[in-house]
């Protein structure tokens, strides 16, 4: 399994921006509804509740298309490193040591 970190990056950073951009239009959206609203009837605010609402379920879909990506990007690693481990035990084993004993070091400095 070959795992590339800049495609994986781009891909992620891509939906990342275009999630940050929907959260920021949602919020200039609601803004200005809420001064619609102020100067509208009922009908208007019936109107204003619904295009919030379109709103607010396009950032919850992007929002969940985020989290299933991460999932996902989480779950290739986790096996990747499986993998690795399984394939070379003793360089796994030699690298867990080394970091507990830094780690060790650097708590016992403290």
């Amino acid at each position: 399994m070959n795992i590339e970190p800049n495609a994986s990056n781009g891909t992620i950073q891509g939906k990342k921006d275009l999630l940050m951009k929907d959260i920021k239009s949602v919020v200039g959206d609601a803004d200005e509804l809420l001064k619609e609203v102020a100067n509208s009837t009922a009908a208007g605010v019936a109107v204003a509740r619904t295009k919030m609402g379109a709103k607010f379920g396009e950032a919850k879909s992007r929002l969940d298309d985020a989290r299933i990506t991460a999932l996902t990007k989480a779950k290739g690693a986790a096996e990747a490193t499986n993998v690795y481990v399984r394939d070379n035990p003793w360089k796994a084993l030699g690298v867990a040591t080394a970091a507990g004993l830094i780690i060790g070091v650097l708590l016992r400095r403290r």
